[in-house]
């Protein structure tokens, strides 16, 4: 602060100028420190703007790849759902199905059936060739039958023409 000397003449005059002016000089300092505190203020707000616009960059950095997770995962989720409906479907068509145990005794039961009915064809096989045996033998023996027959039949026609000749040359 200044120190002013009064006289007597004008001291009231510049006594209350001086203490205008110490008090627009209050007032200015006042003032001055008021914006001081306001830029600090100011730049610390700055500052946190600053810090939560890198955070809210963060956070959205983070978003983006939450969301590219998330997109993996749904499309894994996805495939497995696809797998399971497959897995279900084929597991239907499986159950239709009977177990590889009862298959096998089927197999067994169809093969033993095969085998009985191999047998029963080789015997009717085996009875076929032998009615056949016996249809030729009975062939051939009508067939000599036959000839026999016709060959009596001529032996009885050569006895009868002998006879009629002979009965003929007796009458004469």
């Amino acid at each position: 602060m200044a120190t002013v000397l009064v006289t007597t003449g004008g001291s009231i005059c510049c006594y209350s100028q001086y203490q205008r002016m110490l008090s627009t000089l209050s007032q200015c300092e006042f003032s001055m420190g008021k914006t001081l505190l306001v830029y600090d203020m100011n730049l610390r707000e700055m500052e946190n703007y600053e810090k939560i616009y890198k955070d809210i960059e963060n956070s959205i950095t983070a978003a983006h790849e939450k969301i590219s997770e998330c997109k993996k995962q749904i499309l894994q989720a996805k495939r497995i759902r696809k797998n399971r409906q497959e897995y279900d479907a084929l597991a239907k068509v499986i159950q239709h199905h009977p177990d590889r145990h009862e298959t096998l005794k089927q197999l067994e039961a169809l093969g033993k059936e095969l085998t009985h009915l191999s047998h029963i064809k080789e015997n009717v096989e085996d009875k076929l060739e032998l009615r056949r045996k016996q249809f030729h033998v009975l062939l051939s023996t009508i067939h000599e039958l036959q000839q026999t027959l016709e060959n009596d039949e001529k032996l009885s026609e050569a006895e009868e023409s002998q006879e009629t000749q002979m009965e003929t040359e007796t009458k004469q």
